[in-house]
């Protein structure tokens, strides 16, 4: 609704607009290239401040209204943009500075106090003054000597000019460590990191420019163990010159675990293939839910070339609830958002996902001109699609029901695609790695075989092919031959840590103890706190009667991973065998705790409550 003519003004009127919704980013030390904290700063780009405020593209923010609500909203609503357009028209008029708000102030330091750790990048990366857009992926050691719950997280990008966005995962396994230490510059090329490492208790941990922390909120903790690394997917952008590179995180830790663990549900396509000048390509994909949820938050991701973005659950009662719908998506403004109320969808809701791209002339934001072929890929120049939504359950059973339904989509997903990736590149060693890695956690071992071996004859120097593969000879009653390949894996990487642990399960297995004492020893020694490898360290002990060294390795693995059900299991064995049943009962109780399904515990819960209460007190 227009204002009368000449009443607007900067100091009354604006200020409050621009100080709430653009200085964020519009400030010293922000991620905008201007600051727009007070009248002069925004009267010498009023006329600009008005085109992109029209456009919508500015401030920042792609969800639709009316599509699901979200918290921290940066969007002016019609009556603000006609507010700002009059103001620019009529003069930009300044007005009486007894009306002018005072300019916001934001911390010196960390935007929400002192962190209780600030983890750095060891190393500065520096970004090469030109060429294409750079994904890299980023290890930062936690060396936390025993687990920690974390309420918030801050990131400092290092140098917000050239670092597009950020996300955050964990890794437990110290594989990514291995990777950037193979390579000779910091961090190491693309996104392998989502092989070994994860979203921490199904917990986003992104930042995009202008995205303010949030702290903390009551039973929202999520657990970061005791030798974890935290490992940062960077997306960089040249910017003409050389950039160096080197960001830092700060977290914000609690004494409370989590009330509930969250769990991300991912759903898209890998086997995008858009041909050259096609306008509207879709994808789609779905997912039906096993048990009842709480959606938290919602997190859509594409490359340039996305158009459209539609995200709906579709009830068991037919009704259709909208989750997110973004009209027009830009690449340069993705984030994740958080709902202002959970939306709780009951078991049986269908969650659906459609995205559109464009790949014509007409598409400004297309990469290449003229247009090309482009597929699925982690390059900015590929393309990407997918929906990743936070979700909380009931309890415990439910998480699991859930975690197990939906690895089996996950896994069929990745098939898909490293397939289709196959079929346009059949000579990709580490493709057929990859895809015979998911086929045998999907249970199609003579296939993943196959792959491995594809692998091998490519690139005969794959350690990790040959580790995978004997493996998957294992799984055939293959011995002999897998305790070769692992042999032949770790004379080529002779710090090769799954191969090490494989090969001593494979010796322990075949009755070799004292060798696989040996190589689990090796593994442990690569990385002390390796609790699968501890644990069966306690088997192999266990198999020497060497009770003393057994209960020092179960113990080991459970304090490592306390929810460890087949340790705490095995540690109840070794407690039984020396008499304590007390104890033993504890162990057999955890255990199922974790997993309500664990047989074998079940049995022997029963036998240690007999034992205990038969024997002399």
């Amino acid at each position: 609704m227009p204002r009368p003519a000449g009443t607007l003004t900067f100091n009354r009127d604006i200020a409050p607009l621009v100080f709430e919704n653009c200085a964020t980013c519009h400030r010293p030390g922000g991620a905008g290239p201007f600051n727009l904290l007070g009248y002069a700063d925004v009267n010498r780009r009023a006329r600009q401040i008005v085109t992109v405020t029209q456009s919508r593209y500015m401030p920042p923010w792609q969800p639709e209204p009316g599509y699901g609500e979200f918290i921290g909203e940066r969007r002016l609503n019609m009556d603000q943009i006609g507010m700002l357009a009059q103001w620019v028209a009529e003069g930009a008029i300044e007005g009486n500075p007894a009306d002018a708000p005072e300019a916001p102030e934001w911390p010196a330091g960390w935007h929400l106090g002192e962190p209780d750790l600030v983890l750095t990048m060891p190393r500065p990366y520096t970004l090469s003054a030109d060429g294409p857009d750079i994904f890299r992926m980023f290890v930062i050691p936690a060396a936390l000597k025993s687990d920690r719950y974390v309420r918030a997280l801050e990131f400092r990008p290092g140098n917000p000019r050239v670092v597009h966005h950020a996300v955050g995962l964990v890794d437990t396994t110290r594989r990514c460590r291995q990777l950037d230490e193979d390579d000779p510059v910091p961090g190491f090329e693309g996104m392998r990191s989502t092989e070994f490492a994860r979203a921490p208790d199904g917990h986003f941990l992104g930042w995009t420019p202008g995205k303010v922390p949030a702290e903390g909120e009551d039973g929202r903790t999520w657990r970061l163990k005791k030798g974890a690394d935290l490992v940062l997917e960077l997306h960089m952008m040249p910017s003409g010159k050389p950039e160096r590179i080197q960001p830092s995180v700060g977290l914000y830790f609690s004494d409370e675990a989590p009330a509930k663990t969250s769990f991300i549900i991912g759903l898209g396509s890998q086997t995008i293939d858009i041909a050259p000048g096609e306008k509207e390509y879709w994808i789609e994909d779905s997912y039906v839910l096993p048990v009842a949820v709480q959606l938290l938050g919602v997190y859509p991701h594409a490359h340039y070339l996305g158009k459209q973005m539609r995200a709906f659950a579709q009830l068991p009662d037919g009704s259709r609830r909208w989750l997110v719908y973004i009209k027009e998506w830009d690449f340069n403004w993705q984030d994740d958002y958080v709902y202002r109320e959970p939306i709780s969808l009951p078991r049986g809701t269908r969650l659906t996902m459609q995205y559109s791209y464009d790949n014509s002339p007409e598409n400004v934001r297309n990469p290449h001109n003229p247009p090309q072929r482009v597929v699925y890929g982690p390059n900015s120049s590929d393309e990407m699609g997918d929906l990743w939504l936070q979700v909380s359950t009931q309890d415990r059973n439910d998480l699991l029901t859930l975690q197990t339904d939906y690895r089996v989509k996950e896994r069929d997903r990745f098939i898909a695609g490293y397939r289709h990736a196959l079929e346009i590149d059949p000579e990709d060693a580490r493709t057929h790695d990859h895809l015979g890695q998911v086929l045998q956690a999907r249970g199609m071992v003579e296939e993943a075989i196959r792959h491995y071996r594809r692998a091998l004859e490519i690139r005969p120097g794959y350690a990790e092919s040959h580790s995978n593969l004997a493996t998957a000879l294992i799984q055939q009653g293959h011995a002999g031959e897998a305790i070769d390949h692992y042999g032949r894996a770790l004379k080529i990487k002779p710090d090769l840590l799954e191969a090490h642990y494989n090969l001593g399960g494979a010796l322990l297995a075949a009755g070799r103890i004292g060798q696989a004492i040996a190589s689990l020893q090796r593994a442990i020694r690569i990385q002390p706190e390796f609790a699968r490898a501890h644990n069966n360290l306690g088997i192999a002990f266990a198999q020497q009667e060497d009770l003393a060294q057994a209960l020092y390795h179960f113990e080991r693995a459970v304090r490592i991973d306390p929810d460890f059900a087949e340790a705490r299991n095995n540690l109840g064995n070794a407690l039984l065998a020396t008499g304590n049943f007390s104890r033993a009962v504890v162990e057999y109780r955890r255990a199922l705790e974790i997993d309500p399904s664990y047989a074998d515990a079940e049995r022997n819960l029963k036998l240690a409550r007999e034992l205990l209460l038969t024997s002399p007190h």
